[in-house]
């Protein structure tokens, strides 16, 4: 009971920080989004980016996110629970691959040979520089060709007790229809065309730098939790043991002190 209340303590102080970082980055990563969606409906199809290449999907990285460390209840199951259902069901027809953050994922899926890699050191270092790099190898890997799809699954931090699980299409980047009551009367400096090649990588890495902190608070949420429930219910064991106890320890006395006076009044006769 005292180890499960302090990790619950541990993981609410970590909860707050990573709460914030996650609160702090949403309106930035959705405005570029936004922002580029925008831009892009007002391109031609003819200049799209090598990153929204529409191919025929063949090879498929799932991207799975979980974290390093258990006791946090169903976080990292559910995320392998639905990893799994995605690669039976959803691309039952294709080869899957997976690339692990998180040991958890990469412990769940080693077995099947297919880990391209195990990027469970992020969480050491949590920066948007060193999540920068894992994007950039998979932008590198979907225009060499290696993967037609890449996808990522991870828990979006909704609140404390709950976390939803996401799974989104990183690679190639979901065409926007334009909207035609839009009108973007801007000039542009450079052209759209190159604002877009530019906006386009920073959006991705922004996308799994979220992705990865939604995790990262969902998973100090996630522990907290258990780690209450673990200790009430602790408590209500040792409330049960002690009852038991006064009981048993009870009847002993009473046994000695029946025993005394009849030893008592033989005695006597």
């Amino acid at each position: 009971m005292q180890i499960t209340s302090a990790m619950k303590m541990v993981s609410a102080a970590k909860l707050k920080k990573a709460q914030d970082a996650i609160t702090d980055m949403r309106p930035y990563a959705d405005k570029l989004t936004q922002l580029l969606q925008s831009l892009s409906a007002t391109l031609d199809a003819d200049s799209g980016s090598k990153f929204s290449d529409q191919r025929e999907v063949k090879n498929v990285l799932i991207v799975a996110i979980t974290s390093n460390r258990g006791l946090c209840g169903a976080f990292n199951s559910n995320i392998i629970k639905e990893v799994n259902k995605l690669a039976k069901n959803t691309y039952a027809n294709q080869e899957v691959s997976y690339l692990a953050i998180g040991k958890k994922a990469n412990d769940a899926f080693k077995k099947t040979n297919k880990v391209i890699a195990n990027e469970s050191d992020v969480y050491e270092d949590l920066t948007f520089d060193n999540v920068a790099e894992i994007a950039q190898s998979l932008m590198d890997m979907f225009v060499a060709g290696d993967y037609d799809k890449i996808v990522i699954v991870y828990n979006k931090f909704k609140n404390a007790a709950t976390q939803e699980i996401m799974t989104e299409q990183f690679l190639p980047i979901v065409p926007v229809e334009a909207d035609a009551n839009v009108n973007l009367d801007y000039i542009f400096e450079p052209s759209k065309i190159e604002i877009v090649e530019q906006l386009i990588p920073k959006s991705l890495k922004t996308q799994l730098y979220k992705g990865i902190r939604d995790s990262f608070a969902s998973e100090h949420g996630a522990r907290m939790t258990a780690m209450h429930k673990a200790t009430d219910n602790a408590t209500e064991l040792r409330d049960q043991l002690k009852l038991t106890y006064n009981k048993a320890r009870q009847a002993s006395i009473t046994n000695e002190i029946l025993e005394i006076v009849g030893g008592a009044e033989a005695l006597n006769n």
